[in-house]
C-alpha cells in the first residue's frame, strides 16, 4: 500500500523577535496585524520546533500525534497542513487534505456559516454541487441549524469548532489532520467526533490526530507517534507509545519506596517493612500504571528474630483518605509458619487492577499471634494510577466517576423507539483477566 504521508528530514526553525522569511502570506499578514510597527531585524534568538522528523503513513492508517506542549505537534500539522513553510525537509501528502488546527481555522468572520461552508469546499478542491449534496449533513451534525445564516463573527467558540469539524470532516477529504478537536465540546459532540473519524478509518481515509486525552488517541489510533523537542521519540503500537510517554513524566510514583529509615511507625519492631516495589509481571520495575494493568507489588522486609505465623497487610486509600482495601495473607488463609531472622520480601499479583485515574496511598502493617503488632506504617507510599481506554470508547473517565470501575456491557434492546444496537462487550482479554482476578478473591 502507498504512503499518504512521507515526511523526510523534516526542520522548522523560527527567527525569534523576527517574521521568518520562509511564512506563508497568511502568516506575514497575521504577524503584520499583531505588531504593524515591529522592527523585522530585530532577531533575539531561534527556535527549532522541529528537528530531522521522518515517517511514513499509509492510506487508511489513523495515527495518533502525542507530546507535551510545545513539543512540536501543532507545528508538525501546520506544515503538513501547508499553512508554514518548512525550513529543510521534504513533506508528500496525497490526495485532498482537510484540517482543523485551532478554532475556526479557515473562516472568514464576515461571512455566514453557510457561506463558510462553500468556501471551505472550493478551498478544498470540489464543485458547488458536490458541497450541496453535503451541506445538510454538516449542518446537521455542527448543530448550528438556527445560525446557519448568520456571520460566523457571532458565533462561540463551541459552535465554530463543531462548524469547522463538521466541514473538515464531510467534504470527502483523502487526509483529515485534526488538532486537539475534542478539547472543546460537550461529551455528545465528541463522541461524534470519535464516531466519523472511525468511519473514516474504515472507509480508507488517513487521520493524523493530537490529543491530550490518551483514551480517544489509544481507541481511535492503531499506531503512535511521540514528539518530544521537536524530534520523533518513539514511533509504533499506540499502547506501546503511550506508556512510555507517561512514564516519561511519572514523577510521583517511583519504581520502588525505600522505607527503611521512616520513623513515624508503630509496633515492636521485631520484623519490619523495608520498602515496596511497583513492577511489572516479569519482575522488571514498572514506572507507569494504567487502569486495567496487571502489576506485581513487591514487599520488602528485614527480620531481627524469628517470627512464628506473621500476617502481612496493607491498606490501600484515596488521597482524601478513602479505604479502597484492605488485604493481607491472612484474608487469603495463607498461614506462613516462619519468617527467620533476616531480610526478604513477597509478592502480591494483581492481574487486573480496576481503580479510575488517580494517587492512592499505601498503609503497611504485620501483625502476629495473639494481636501482636510488628510494624504499622501509614501513608508511605504512592501508587498513581494513569488514564486507559477501559471502555474501548475514547471517553474520559476520571475522579468524578469514583473510585473503581467494572468490565461491562449494557444491553438496549428494550428501549422503545429506533432500533439500537446493543453496546459493546469487554473485549476477550478483558474478560479473561476479569475472570481469573475474580476467582482468585
Amino acid at each position: 500500500m502507498s504512503d499518504s504521508i512521507r515526511v523526510e528530514h523534516l526542520s522548522k526553525q523560527y527567527l525569534l523577535g523576527k517574521a521568518s522569511q520562509q511564512t506563508m502570506l497568511r502568516e506575514r499578514l497575521t504577524n503584520f496585524l499583531k505588531s504593524p510597527f515591529s522592527k523585522e531585524n530585530s532577531v533575539t534568538d531561534t527556535l527549532w520546533a522541529l528537528r530531522d522528523v521522518s515517517f511514513g503513513i499509509q492510506q487508511g492508517e489513523v495515527v495518533g500525534i502525542i507530546g507535551r506542549n510545545g513539543a512540536g505537534k501543532s507545528t508538525l500539522l501546520k506544515v503538513l497542513s501547508k499553512i508554514t513553510y518548512p525550513t529543510s525537509g521534504r513533506v508528500m501528502v496525497r490526495g485532498r487534505v482537510a484540517s482543523l488546527l485551532e478554532v475556526g481555522t479557515g473562516f472568514h468572520e464576515e461571512l455566514t456559516g453557510r457561506e463558510n461552508i462553500f468556501l471551505n469546499g472550493s478551498i478544498l478542491g470540489m464543485k458547488q454541487r458536490e458541497v450541496e449534496a453535503k451541506l445538510g449533513q454538516i449542518i446537521e451534525f455542527a448543530g448550528v441549524e438556527r445560525f446557519i445564516d448568520t456571520p460566523i463573527k457571532r458565533y462561540s467558540s463551541g459552535m465554530r469548532l463543531r462548524l469547522g469539524f463538521a466541514v473538515a470532516a464531510h467534504l470527502d477529504p483523502d487526509v483529515l489532520i485534526v488538532d486537539e478537536v475534542l478539547a472543546v465540546g460537550d461529551a455528545g459532540f465528541q463522541k461524534k467526533c470519535l464516531s466519523v473519524m472511525e468511519d473514516l478509518r474504515k472507509g480508507g481515509r488517513t487521520v493524523l490526530f493530537v490529543s491530550h486525552n490518551m483514551a480517544a488517541v489509544e481507541n481511535l489510533c492503531s499506531r503512535g507517534i511521540w514528539i518530544d523537542s521537536g524530534r520523533v521519540r518513539q514511533d509504533g503500537p499506540t499502547h506501546e507509545v503511550i506508556e512510555s510517554y507517561l512514564s516519561s513524566f511519572a514523577e510521583t510514583q517511583q519504581s520502588a519506596s525505600d522505607l527503611s529509615a521512616v520513623e513515624a511507625r508503630h509496633g515492636n519492631g521485631d520484623i519490619r517493612y523495608t520498602g515496596i516495589s511497583f513492577l511489572r509481571m516479569d519482575g522488571q520495575p514498572q514506572l507507569v500504571t494504567r487502569s486495567g494493568d496487571s502489576i506485581r507489588l513487591r514487599f520488602h522486609y528485614h527480620a531481627k528474630k524469628t517470627i512464628p505465623y506473621p500476617s502481612f497487610g496493607f491498606r490501600l486509600l484515596t488521597e482524601m483518605g478513602t479505604l479502597v482495601t484492605d488485604t493481607s495473607t491472612w484474608h487469603h488463609s495463607l498461614d506462613i509458619p516462619e519468617i527467620v531472622p533476616g531480610d526478604g520480601f513477597l509478592d502480591l499479583e494483581i492481574d487486573f487492577l480496576n481503580l479510575l485515574p488517580g494517587h492512592y496511598d499505601f498503609s503497611l502493617w504485620i501483625t502476629g499471634l495473639s494481636h501482636v503488632v510488628y510494624d504499622g506504617v501509614e501513608h508511605c507510599a504512592k501508587l498513581e494510577v494513569e488514564l486507559a481506554n477501559v471502555y474501548r470508547s475514547g471517553r474520559q473517565l476520571d475522579s468524578r466517576s469514583g473510585i473503581v470501575y467494572f468490565p461491562q456491557k449494557w444491553n438496549l434492546q428494550g428501549l422503545r423507539g429506533e432500533q439500537l444496537s446493543r453496546a459493546e462487550e469487554p473485549a476477550e482479554d478483558e474478560r479473561e483477566k476479569w475472570s481469573a482476578h475474580r476467582t482468585q478473591l
